[in-house]
């Protein structure tokens, strides 16, 4: 990768259709058969938790080739208090060019402006051999607990990173995904048929 043969910008609204199959494309058969990731970001853009000013793609040749996106959650605090906090992704990099440093770039960029927004912590879901890259952490090592999961169960998966150094001091609680993640599988397969028809397959290692 090349630092001069890219750039990251904020989306624009004649990017949507671009980015929701990119999208698509990152994401189909990853993690399930089919996918339903840009129908998310879909649903997403409309969200009054959505950070506009924290959306993003990143553009080679004139393509789209990666996005990310953020949105505003908090931390219920286990003395009351809602703690706020950032939520990330979807967030992908064309599949011809992933592990070639672009999603490193893209991720890096978007949580140095997230910090330079004033926002204290991002926490998501997340693969901490790529994302500890960048700084993340098991969130269990700040005290944050993921909603839904019991007692002793696998967390691993959830990450956090503090982008103010200390903003989590003394905090311990429970993370709140946002509403707007949830979404119908009806929804999905309706909205699944704007774009090009794709095989959906059952793969090891998927894990819905």
């Amino acid at each position: 990768m090349n630092k001069n043969d890219y750039r990251i910008r904020l989306e624009r609204k004649e990017d949507y259709s671009e980015v929701e199959n990119l999208v698509r494309e990152s994401f189909w058969n990853v993690y399930r058969p089919g996918c339903s990731e840009h129908y998310v970001i879909h649903v997403l853009r409309d969200d009054p938790a959505f950070v506009k000013r924290l959306d993003f793609v990143m553009e080679k040749n004139g393509h789209i080739i990666g996005q990310n996106m953020f949105m505003r959650t908090v931390i219920d605090a286990d003395d009351g208090c809602e703690i706020s906090v950032l939520t990330m992704g979807p967030i992908c990099i064309t599949p011809e060019l992933k592990r070639k440093g672009y999603g490193k770039a893209l991720l890096d960029y978007s949580l140095e402006n997230a910090a330079k927004l004033g926002f204290g912590a991002a926490l998501f879901e997340g693969n901490i051999m790529f994302y500890g890259k960048s700084g993340f952490d098991y969130a269990r090592n700040f005290g944050i607990r993921y909603h839904d999961l019991p007692e002793g169960e696998d967390d691993s998966f959830f990450l956090c990173k503090e982008l103010i150094p200390g903003y989590l001091d003394s905090v311990t609680g429970i993370y709140r995904t946002p509403q707007g993640y949830y979404v119908k599988d009806s929804d999905v397969e309706e909205f699944d048929k704007r774009f090009p028809a794709k095989e959906k397959l059952k793969l090891p290692g998927q894990i819905f």
